[in-house]
């Protein structure tokens, strides 16, 4: 690291490094559930007779809704983890959720028929999502209330 990248960061509040350090263990519970969500489900449609590209191009609802859900559940479950409550586990839920519910509108009503171009929509639109749902409840995600590193009942 340069000097003045190494100064820069050092100017960082330590409530901001916390909230960015949320931003990416959500980035890579995200992406890790693809990995490690992902693969499992194209095995288990693959004992089914269902291939990848079919799942793209006769099933996008399913490909779209599944995409979804296997970023939303490891983002929840790494919440629950570190010590966050229902209420804002169930938040950032959401704002993966709404997402993936707005692209499944496009494709329904036909605006957009690209499964390609509508994963790239679910995903860009979740990074802001999210953002936006931690920019909402600062305070849980900057530090300024006790968790454990485990989650409470």
């Amino acid at each position: 690291m340069s000097a003045v990248a190494a100064r820069a960061a050092s100017t960082i509040k330590p409530s901001t490094r916390q909230f960015i350090r949320h931003y990416a263990e959500m980035l890579v519970a995200m992406f890790g559930g693809m990995i490690v969500l992902g693969l499992p489900a194209g095995v288990a449609l693959g004992a089914l007779g269902i291939s990848s590209s079919e799942l793209h191009n006769d099933y996008p609802t399913l490909m779209l809704s599944g995409m979804g859900v296997v970023m939303t559940v490891p983002m929840v479950a790494w919440m629950r983890y570190r010590g966050h409550t229902w209420r804002p586990s169930i938040e950032m839920a959401l704002s993966m959720i709404l997402p993936t519910l707005a692209v499944l509108a496009l494709l329904w009503t036909g605006a957009v028929t690209g499964i390609g171009t509508l994963l790239v929509i679910e995903h860009v639109v979740m990074l802001p999502s999210m953002l936006v749902a931690m920019l909402l409840r600062r305070d849980e995600y900057t530090g300024h209330h006790h968790h454990g590193h485990h989650a409470t009942a």
